[in-house]
């Protein structure tokens, strides 16, 4: 099993609720989708900011994940979110995570999650911060 596989076999819980889907994973860039189901949606039916929110954040946990030196934990501390589009019913997001910042103490990353047509849907920067390995 590749490192990609084995990401998306140990997905968190929560985004395995979601249902997201890593399609590319390296310490410099995480790729994704997320199929908007019904259960994502507020109304009308397109996807709740929460769900794109809650998609970026998944994202750039996985970046930092794959960033961490061993037996370094991270949790995030800030999150800010511009909503451009609306993302309806049945159809994929898309979502690209990279580094602003790659440092020993927090990262950064921006999310750009776009739609099936490639209109940009969100734009998510967060900022992670690195714990130390417990003792």
């Amino acid at each position: 099993m590749d490192q990609l596989e084995q990401l998306n076999a140990n997905m968190l819980p929560f985004g395995r609720l979601m249902g997201i889907r890593l399609t590319e994973a390296t310490p410099e860039r995480i790729r994704a989708e997320l199929p908007v189901r019904d259960d994502l949606c507020t109304r009308p039916a397109v996807a709740h900011g929460g769900a794109l929110m809650a998609f970026a954040d998944t994202l750039g946990g996985v970046a930092t994940f794959l960033n961490l030196p061993q037996g370094a934990g991270t949790t995030t501390i800030e999150s800010k979110t511009n909503f451009v589009a609306a993302a309806p019913v049945g159809t994929t997001l898309t979502a690209e995570t990279t580094a602003v910042h790659r440092g020993r103490t927090t990262m950064v990353w921006q999310t750009r999650i776009t739609t099936e047509a490639g209109k940009l849907a969100a734009l998510v920067t967060q900022t992670q911060l690195v714990l130390p390995p417990r003792s």
